[in-house]
C-alpha cells in the first residue's frame, strides 16, 4: 500500500470576507460636552410630552365624537385627525450665521467630527453613537425604549473660492433622506464666522410642530454652550398639499 503524506497546516491566516477591506463602524465612546448634553436632555423632557399631547388630542376627538354620535362617525373623525396630523405637508429651510472665538481649523474639526455643534438635538439624545470613516450614526429610542430609529450623517468637505472651508452634512433617517446642511467656515477680524443653510429633504406633518417649538426654545442656548453665538437666523416654512 502507498503511504499517504499528512496534510500540512496552512500558515496563512483566515480572512473574513465580509469585513476584508471594509471600514466597519466603531462604537467607541464619544466625548460629548456636558453642558450642551444637559440642554439636549431638557429639550427631550419637554418635547416628548408635547408630542404625546397630539396623540391625546386625537383620542379625545375620537371619544368625544363617539359619545355625541355613534361609533361610525367617531371612527371617521379619528381617521381624519390621524391623517391630518401625519400628512407630510410642511416644508422648511433657512440660513443661520454664527460667530465663535475658536480658530477656523478647530471649528472645521468640530463640524466634521462625530458631534457637529448644530446637530446637538440628535447626538445629545442618542443612546448610541457609531462612527465610520465619513459617516456617523445616532441611534435614538422612543416609546419608552420599545422602538428606535437611526440617524446617519454623511460628511463631505471642500474649499470655497476665497480659501474658506465648505462642509456638507447629509442626514438620513431610517435610510431615507431627511435634511441637508451646507456649512461655510471663514476667518474674520472679529473671530471665526460660520454660516450654514439647511434644507429639509422630507416634508413633515402637524404632529412635528411641538418638536419644532421646543427646539426653537433651546437651540440658541445649546449652541452658546458649545462656544457659538447666533448672529442672524432666517427661517422659512411653506405648506405643500
Amino acid at each position: 500500500m502507498r503511504s499517504v503524506n499528512p496534510v500540512k497546516k496552512l500558515s496563512t491566516p483566515l480572512i473574513d470576507r465580509r469585513t476584508d477591506g471594509v471600514a466597519m463602524p466603531s462604537t467607541r465612546p464619544v466625548d460629548r460636552p456636558q453642558e450642551a448634553l444637559a440642554i439636549a436632555k431638557r429639550y427631550l423632557r419637554c418635547e416628548r410630552p408635547l408630542s404625546a399631547l397630539v396623540v391625546v388630542l386625537a383620542v379625545v376627538g375620537f371619544l368625544g365624537t363617539f359619545v355625541a354620535t355613534s361609533l361610525v362617525p367617531a371612527v371617521v373623525v379619528g381617521v381624519l385627525l390621524t391623517v391630518v396630523a401625519r400628512a407630510p405637508i410642511i416644508e422648511s429651510r433657512g440660513t443661520v450665521r454664527l460667530r465663535t472665538d475658536e480658530v477656523a481649523e478647530s471649528v472645521v474639526d468640530s463640524f466634521t467630527g462625530p458631534i457637529p455643534p448644530i446637530l446637538v438635538f440628535q447626538w445629545g439624545i442618542a443612546d448610541e453613537i457609531h462612527t465610520g470613516d465619513e459617516t456617523v450614526t445616532y441611534r435614538l429610542s422612543y416609546l419608552f425604549g420599545l422602538r428606535s430609529v437611526e440617524v446617519t450623517v454623511d460628511t463631505r468637505t471642500d474649499r470655497t473660492p476665497d480659501g474658506g472651508r465648505r462642509i456638507e452634512l447629509e442626514l438620513t433617517v431610517g435610510g431615507q433622506p431627511w435634511s441637508t446642511y451646507v456649512v461655510t467656515v471663514d476667518t474674520r477680524d472679529d473671530g471665526t464666522v460660520v454660516e450654514y443653510e439647511y434644507t429639509a429633504d422630507r416634508r413633515f406633518g402637524l404632529r412635528r410642530i411641538p418638536q419644532r417649538i421646543v427646539a426653537k426654545r433651546y437651540r440658541d442656548e445649546a449652541l452658546e454652550a458649545q462656544g457659538y453665538v447666533v448672529v442672524e437666523r432666517d427661517e422659512q416654512y411653506g405648506v405643500a398639499i
